[in-house]
């Protein structure tokens, strides 16, 4: 199975990320989590970008805040799915990382999930390793249909209450 990378531009950002790694481990799936800067440590993120698909990885998450160019470092040096996570900040709350993480180039595409929202890159992630792979595809059938499940018990509770009115 194909492992997913998760970078962050900070360990600030670990909180975010972290829904990510909780969601890769119950689906099973192999990660690597790392921390490098699009304008600290560059040449370290395109180093591993471009080597990220030789090294066994299916797709790269990348998670930053402020000026999020990360994931577009990222998606510039490889082939590979990249899935960005814009990170909440504390000056714009967000919307920055949102617009910097979602404006990229013809050619140098980037999915981009809510701010903060780790935990469905995770699931796309899965989503497009499912496509090979049958188990996965299993696995969020599953998990749909057990949201599927929970959102009739939350009805169920619902109708209960107001009966009582």
């Amino acid at each position: 199975m194909k492992k997913v990378a998760i970078i962050m531009g900070s360990d600030s950002d670990f909180p975010v990320v972290s829904k990510a790694v909780k969601k890769l481990k119950e689906f099973e799936v192999p990660y690597e989590v790392h921390v490098m800067s699009a304008h600290r440590t560059p040449d370290a993120a395109i180093a591993f970008s471009a080597g990220a698909k030789a090294n066994g990885f299916g797709v790269i998450i990348a998670a930053a805040g402020m000026a999020a160019h990360l994931a577009g470092v990222l998606a510039a040096k490889t082939i590979l799915p990249v899935i960005g996570i814009p990170c909440k900040s504390a000056q714009l709350d967000g919307m920055d990382a949102l617009l910097a993480t979602v404006m990229m180039p013809t050619g140098i595409p980037v999915a981009t999930v809510a701010v903060d929202g780790a935990a469905n890159a995770a699931i796309l992630a899965v989503e497009m390793l499912a496509l090979s792979d049958e188990t996965l595809a299993r696995k969020l059938e599953d998990m749909k249909l057990e949201m599927e499940k929970g959102v009739a018990a939350k009805d169920e509770a619902m109708q209960a209450k107001v009966a009582e009115l």
